[in-house]
């Protein structure tokens, strides 16, 4: 009898654990800003910004430029491919540490292989760790 109860007790946890399991994953915000977690830049109030559809289609706000891109994710696996900047004007407005800043964003993003959500918090992973809030307004 004892070994019966522990046997029953053994599988409750097991299951228990698996749907927590199962629920402690959250979908990837697809149709949402996402902001990156960090303080503007001096002398500026933009903050970096992605948006991945439903299709992949990625719209990508660095510190100075605005960029399209394709996103593709699968699990906790991501790929995100940036296209060229949508206006060169853009560009020729920001000093060389804005264009630089771009620069190792745009690096980052393009490198970044695994991502995690945790409630309105995205985590993107790869050679650097870059953390967005999801816009709740």
């Amino acid at each position: 009898m004892p070994r019966r109860r522990f046997a029953c007790c053994f599988a409750v946890l097991i299951l228990a654990g698996s749907l927590l399991l199962a629920t402690a994953s959250e979908p990837f915000p697809f149709g949402s800003e996402l902001m990156l977690d960090v303080a503007p830049t001096a002398g500026s109030k933009r903050i970096p910004m992605l948006e991945v559809e439903d299709d992949g289609t990625a719209s990508i706000d660095l510190w100075c430029t605005s960029l399209r891109g394709q996103a593709t994710i699968a699990d906790d696996s991501i790929t995100i491919v940036p296209a060229q900047t949508e206006s060169d004007g853009q560009a020729a407005q920001c000093d060389p540490q804005q264009q630089s800043s771009d620069a190792a964003l745009l690096a980052a993003l393009a490198s970044v292989s695994k991502w995690r959500r945790d409630g309105d918090v995205v985590e993107l992973s790869g050679a650097t760790t870059l953390r967005y809030r999801l816009m709740t307004n």
